[in-house]
C-alpha cells in the first residue's frame, strides 16, 4: 500500500494550529506522515505544531515554496496539501489511497463544504460542480497527487497567487482527476473579509485574467495581499 504524506503551509496561524493538526492525529496513528512548513509565523505557531507533527519546516514565505519544500521533504509516495484552516474526513487517508489505487489516476481532490451557512453552502456547490466540470481543483479543496506526478509537473510554480489552478492544468494533461465527493470542511473567513458575493465575483474575475495571461503578482495585488504576505 503506498504511504500518504499531509503537508501544512502555515502563516500566522497560533490562533487554530492546535486544533487543526490534534484533527490529523487519527491519520497520523495509521501511518500517515504530517509536515507544517512556516513561512515566518511571528506569533506561536511553530511551537504549538511541533508536538503535533512528524516534521516542522522554515521556509520562504509564500505557499507555492513552502509547499514545494514540504514535498521535498514528505517520504510519502502520495503528497496531499491542506489549508491550515481546512479539516479532513475522518477517512480521508483510506478514501485517497484506495480510490487511486482503484481509479489508476495521479491526482484528485475532495468535495469542498464552506462554513456558514446557507450562502456559504451554495457557494461550495458551485465549486466542487465547477471542478468537476472542468478538472480544475483549488487548494481548498485538498488536492493529493501521486510523487512521480508532482516532480513530472514540476511542483507548484513559483507565482504569487494561482498556484494550485496552475498545477491542476499540468496534471490534468495527464488525466483527469479523482473528485471525491467526500467533503473537506474550510472556514468561511476568506469569503467573510470582503463579503462572500464579492469575493466569488473577485475570484472569477481574476482566474479569468491568470487564463488569459496575467501576471500573477498583480492577481495577487488585487486579491489583498502580495506574495510575501501569504
Amino acid at each position: 500500500m503506498p504511504s500518504l504524506s499531509i503537508i501544512v503551509p502555515v502563516l500566522d496561524e497560533a490562533a487554530g494550529i492546535a486544533a487543526a493538526l490534534e484533527a490529523l492525529t487519527p491519520f497520523r496513528q495509521r501511518g500517515v506522515e504530517v509536515i507544517v512548513v512556516d513561512g515566518g509565523s511571528r506569533d506561536r505557531t511553530m511551537e504549538l505544531a511541533r508536538p503535533l507533527a512528524d516534521r516542522t519546516i522554515a521556509a520562504p514565505r509564500g505557499r507555492s515554496p513552502q509547499m514545494n519544500l514540504g514535498a521535498a521533504a514528505a517520504s510519502g509516495d502520495i503528497l496531499l496539501f491542506l489549508h491550515a484552516d481546512t479539516r479532513l474526513p475522518e477517512n480521508a487517508d483510506r478514501l485517497v489511497l484506495d480510490g487511486l489505487a482503484r481509479s489508476g489516476r495521479i491526482w484528485g481532490r475532495f468535495d469542498v463544504c464552506i462554513e456558514g451557512g446557507r450562502l456559504f453552502g451554495l457557494i461550495s456547490f458551485a465549486m466542487n460542480w465547477r471542478s468537476r466540470l472542468t478538472g480544475i481543483a483549488t487548494g481548498d479543496q485538498a488536492m493529493f497527487v501521486t510523487r512521480a506526478a508532482f516532480a513530472a509537473a514540476g511542483g507548484f510554480a513559483a507565482i504569487a497567487l494561482m498556484e494550485d489552478v496552475a498545477l491542476s492544468a499540468k496534471l490534468k494533461r495527464s488525466g483527469k482527476p479523482l473528485c471525491l465527493r467526500a467533503r473537506v470542511t474550510t472556514s468561511p473567513r476568506r469569503w467573510r473579509k470582503h463579503g462572500p458575493l464579492r469575493t466569488v465575483l473577485l475570484m472569477w474575475r481574476l482566474r479569468l485574467e491568470f487564463f488569459l495571461g496575467a501576471d500573477p503578482a498583480k492577481l495577487a495585488q488585487a486579491y489583498g495581499y502580495a506574495s510575501n504576505q501569504r
